[in-house]
C-alpha cells in the first residue's frame, strides 16, 4: 500500500509539473502589415521600439507565411489547414480549432478584435464562443465602411466609427482578461482590426511618425503591443508565455489609388519591402508577413532565422507544448514546429509551402524553389501585377523579390514541382470561398 501511495504521489508530481511547465499563448494578429513596416524588418519610416525589442528577446522568422486575404488566413491559423480545406470567411461549424483543443486542456481562452471567419455575420455556431472562446470581444468582420458593430461574446455592443480608438479599445479589453487569468494557463488571441482598409489612429500618435497616417497606427500598435508585453512581466507571467506577433497578409498597397482618395491623399498602406506585389497576390508580398516569437529561457533570444514557417504550425506546435494531440479525423497539414521555436533546429520540420488564391493553387515552394503553375485565373480584383500566364519559378534564397525568372534553367526543378504540386489532395467539395454570405447554391469550383 504505502508503494502504491509512493506511486501515485510521484505520477501526481510528474503531472503537476508538466502542467507547470506548459506556456501560455499570447498570439498578436495585425491586419495588412506589410513585410516591411517594423523598424526590424527595415523600415526607415516607422519606428517600432516595442516590437523591434521583442525580436531581440526571442527569434524573427523571416520566411513565415501567413495567407493572402484576411478570413482565409484566420480559418488557417485556428485549424492548422488551408483555407480550401478550412473555408476561410466560410468556416464549417464543424471545423476543430486549436483553442477548443486548448480549452480541453484547461487553458482560458479570450479572442479580443476581428472574427471575420462566419462571414461577417453573427451566426452563432460559428462565432468565437461556439469556437473554444471563453470571451470574445469585437467585431465580426473588416472596418471597409469605416463603420463597425462590436460583440461582446454572442450579444451585440454598440457601433463606432472611431477606428483611431480600435487599438487601445482591444488592448484595454486583453489587458482586463490577462489580469484575470494570471493563476491559470491561457491563449489571448489578440486580432487588430489596424491597419486594414479605413485606417485610424489617435491623437497622441496621429502625425507623429515619418509614415504617413498607416505609419501612424503602426507606431500605435507597437505601443499597445508593448503594454501587453509589460503586462506579462508586471504579472510574472514573462518565462511563463510564448508571444507570438504577426499580420495576416501583406500590405493593400496595391490599393493604393482607392486608399488614397478615401483617407484624403493620406498614406494608408504599408510595404512589402523587398517582396514582390502585396495582400491579395500569390507573389511573396501577399503571403509572407512579419513574426516574431519570445519565450524567455525557451525561444533563442537575438535570432534571425529562415526556415518555412506558417500559421498553419500553431495548431500541432501548441499541440506538443500544451499537451494534446492533433485531430485524427481530417487532414491537418500543419506540422509540429517545436523544435524550430525551441533553436533545436535551424531547418525546421517544413519544407514547402503551397499558395492559394481562393480555391486555385496558384503555387508551390519546396526548398529555396517557388513554382507558378500554368493557367492561373482566379485574382482579387485589385491585384496589377498577375504574372505570366506560364510557368515561373524563383529562387527565394537567391531572389526573394522574383525578379528572375530561371525556368528554363532548371527543367529538372520545374519537373519535380510540378509534380510535387499535383500530389496535392484537392478535396472533393470545396468551400464558398466569398466573404459574405453565400447566395443560395453557391458553391466552390474544383481548380485542376
Amino acid at each position: 500500500m504505502k508503494t502504491l501511495r509512493l506511486l501515485a504521489a510521484l505520477l501526481l508530481g510528474l503531472a503537476a509539473a508538466r502542467a507547470a511547465d506548459r506556456p501560455n499563448f499570447l498570439i498578436i494578429f495585425t491586419d495588412d502589415q506589410g513585410y516591411g513596416d517594423l523598424g526590424c524588418q527595415g523600415s526607415t519610416t516607422i519606428h517600432t521600439p516595442r516590437l523591434d525589442r521583442l525580436a531581440s528577446e526571442g527569434t524573427r522568422f523571416t520566411s513565415f507565411y501567413a495567407q493572402i486575404v484576411c478570413g482565409p488566413s484566420r480559418s488557417a491559423l485556428l485549424t492548422g489547414r488551408q483555407p480550401i480545406r478550412s473555408g476561410g470567411w466560410s468556416m464549417p461549424a464543424g471545423e476543430i480549432t486549436v483553442v477548443e483543443l486548448l480549452k480541453a486542456q484547461g487553458y482560458a481562452t479570450a479572442c479580443i478584435g476581428k472574427w471575420d471567419v462566419s462571414n461577417r455575420a453573427p451566426i452563432r455556431e460559428r462565432m468565437p464562443n461556439a469556437k473554444g472562446f471563453d470571451y470574445y470581444y469585437g467585431t465580426l468582420g473588416g472596418n471597409d465602411s469605416g463603420r463597425i458593430r462590436m460583440y461582446e461574446n454572442n450579444e451585440p455592443a454598440g457601433e463606432t466609427d472611431d477606428m483611431g480608438g480600435l487599438t487601445q479599445l482591444y488592448t484595454d479589453k486583453a489587458l482586463v482578461f490577462l489580469r484575470a487569468q494570471r493563476d491559470r494557463p491561457f491563449l489571448l488571441y489578440v486580432a487588430h482590426t489596424m491597419v486594414h482598409s479605413i485606417v485610424g489612429a489617435s491623437a497622441e500618435f496621429r502625425g507623429k511618425s515619418r509614415g504617413g497616417l498607416y505609419g501612424d497606427a503602426v507606431e500605435e500598435l507597437d505601443f499597445h503591443s508593448g503594454r501587453l508585453i509589460d503586462a506579462l512581466d508586471e504579472l510574472g507571467l514573462r518565462e511563463k508565455t510564448l508571444v507570438i506577433f504577426t499580420s495576416d497578409n501583406g500590405p493593400w498597397s496595391n490599393a493604393a489609388d482607392r486608399l488614397g482618395p478615401a483617407h484624403q491623399g493620406e498614406i494608408a498602406w504599408g510595404s512589402s519591402g523587398p517582396l514582390r506585389e502585396a495582400k491579395g497576390s500569390s507573389y511573396e508580398g501577399g503571403s509572407r508577413v512579419p513574426c516574431i516569437v519570445r519565450w524567455p529561457g525557451r525561444v533563442p533570444a537575438g535570432r534571425v532565422n529562415g526556415a518555412i514557417f506558417s500559421t498553419l504550425d500553431f495548431l500541432p506546435t501548441f499541440g506538443r507544448l500544451a499537451g494534446y494531440a492533433p485531430p485524427a479525423d481530417r487532414l491537418i497539414e500543419g506540422v509540429d514546429q517545436t523544435d524550430l521555436l525551441l533553436g533545436r533546429s535551424e531547418t525546421g520540420a517544413r519544407d514547402h509551402f503551397h499558395y492559394f488564391s481562393q480555391n486555385e493553387l496558384h503555387a508551390v515552394r519546396v526548398g529555396p524553389w517557388k513554382l507558378f503553375l500554368p493557367d492561373r485565373k482566379v485574382f482579387y480584383g485589385y491585384v496589377k501585377d498577375r504574372g505570366t500566364s506560364g510557368l515561373e519559378l524563383y529562387n527565394l534564397e537567391e531572389d526573394i523579390g522574383e525578379k528572375q525568372n530561371v525556368v528554363a534553367a532548371h527543367p529538372e526543378v520545374v519537373a519535380r514541382l510540378l509534380a510535387f504540386a499535383r500530389a496535392y489532395p484537392v478535396p472533393n467539395n470545396l468551400p464558398f470561398a466569398g466573404i459574405a454570405l453565400p447566395a443560395p447554391g453557391a458553391k466552390g469550383k474544383k481548380k485542376g
